[in-house]
C-alpha cells in the first residue's frame, strides 16, 4: 500500500523502516529536512517538503499516519491536513492522544467524508524488529481498507505462544498483534489503560528492588542483614519466575549496565496516560488504587524540595517531639 507518514522520530522512523521492508511505499514528512532526507535515502521512502506536497504526491484514497506529540501538535497537523484531503481519505493517529479528543476528531472529520482512526501503539524502540502492538478505534470499513498496514506493523501470531485454550482453533482477534477495539476513541482508550497498567507494574518492580537494596542497611538487625546482588536477582527472576516479563528484561539490562543505577535520574516523567486512566476510573466509578498510587509516586519524584516529607517531619516534631534531621 501507499501511505503518508508525518513525524519521523524514534518510533515514527522505525515504523517507516518496517513498512518499507514489508513492501509498502511510504511518503514521508517531518519539519526537519535533514531527518526526512536521511530516512528517504535509507529506506526508499519519498520525501515531501510540506504537508501539501505530501498529500499531492499520493493517489486517492489516501492514508496519512500521524506520529507526532499528542495534544496541540496533533491537532495543528490535523487542522492543516483536513482542507487538503478528499472524501474517502483517512487519517490514522498513532500517538498517545486522549481518547475523548480522538472521538471528537473523528466526528469533526466525518462531515467531509474523511475517516479518522485512533491507533494506540506500543513497542517503543524495539518495534522495528519485534513489531508493534496496535489497539485500533474507528470506522470498520476504514480499518478494513488499512489492514495491510496494521498487519505489517504488528508482530504476528508467531511472536508469542498461542493461549492454550485457543490451540488448534481459528485465529482470534488480537492474536496477530493488532485489534480493532471498537468505534472512534476505543483504540486510544485501550492504550490509555495499557499505559496505566504499565505504571503500576513498573512501580511494583521499583519498590521490590528498593526493598532488596535496603536489606543491607545498618538499621536492619545484623542476623538478617543481606548484601544482595540486584542484577543477579533480576537475572534469576527472568528465568521461570511468574514475574518474568519484558519490563523485567529491560530492568535486568539496566542493572547489568549500571548496578547502582547512578546514571539514571530519580525524577520519573508523567506523560499523561496515567492521569487519564485515573480520571477515567473516577468517571466510571472504578477503584484503581495501584495505578493511582503509582501516578502519585511519580508526582512525588518531581518534588526536589520534598515538601511533603518536610511537612511530615514537622508534624511529627510538633505532636510527638520527634526531631527531623535536615539534609546538609
Amino acid at each position: 500500500m501507499e501511505i503518508g507518514f508525518v513525524g519521523l522520530g524514534r518510533m515514527g522512523g522505525n515504523m517507516v523502516r518496517r513498512l518499507g521492508k514489508g513492501g509498502h511505499q511510504c511518503h514521508i514528512y517531518s519539519i526537519d529536512p535533514a531527518e526526512r532526507a536521511a530516512l528517504a535515502e535509507e529506506t526508499g521512502a519519498i520525501p515531501a517538503d510540506s504537508l501539501a506536497a505530501l498529500v499531492a504526491a499520493m493517489a486517492a484514497p489516501r492514508t496519512l499516519w500521524l506520529m507526532v506529540p499528542a495534544g496541540k501538535v496533533t491537532q495543528s497537523v490535523i487542522d492543516e491536513l483536513a482542507p487538503l484531503l478528499s472524501s474517502g481519505d483517512c487519517i490514522i493517529d498513532g500517538g498517545n492522544s486522549y481518547f475523548k479528543d480522538s472521538a471528537a476528531r473523528a466526528a469533526a472529520l466525518a462531515g467531509q467524508g474523511v475517516a479518522f482512526i485512533d491507533c494506540g501503539t506500543s513497542g517503543g524502540l524495539f518495534g522495528l524488529e519485534r513489531g508493534y502492538s496496535l489497539m485500533i478505534g474507528g470506522d470498520e470499513a476504514a480499518v478494513a481498507r488499512n489492514t495491510p498496514i496494521f498487519a505489517c506493523l504488528a508482530p504476528g501470531v508467531a511472536s508469542a505462544e498461542r493461549t492454550p485454550a485457543r490451540e488448534g482453533g481459528p485465529l482470534a482477534p488480537g492474536e496477530e498483534g493488532w485489534l480493532h477495539c471498537g468505534p472512534s476513541g476505543a483504540g486510544h482508550y485501550v492504550k490509555m489503560v495499557h499505559n496505566g497498567i504499565e505504571y503500576g507494574m513498573m512501580q511494583a518492580f521499583a519498590e521490590g528492588f528498593a526493598l532488596i537494596a535496603s536489606a543491607s542497611a545498618e538499621s536492619v538487625p545484623e542476623a538478617i542483614r543481606y548484601d544482595l546482588d540486584l542484577a543477579a536477582i533480576a537475572e534469576v527472576w527472568r528465568r521461570g519466575s511468574v514475574v518474568s516479563s519484558w519490563l523485567l528484561d529491560l530492568g535486568a539490562d539496566a542493572l547489568a549496565e549500571d548496578p547502582t543505577l547512578a546514571s539514571f535520574s530519580p525524577r520519573v516523567a508523567d506523560s499523561g496516560e496515567g492521569r487519564w486512566t485515573v480520571i477515567a476510573g473516577v468517571e466510571q466509578g472504578v477503584s484503581l488504587p495501584v495505578i493511582s498510587a503509582s501516578l502519585f509516586e511519580r508526582f512525588s519524584s518531581h518534588d526536589d524540595a520534598a515538601v511533603d516529607s518536610r511537612v511530615l517531619s514537622a508534624l511529627r516534631a510538633k505532636f510527638g517531639g520527634h526531631k527531623g534531621v535536615a539534609k546538609p
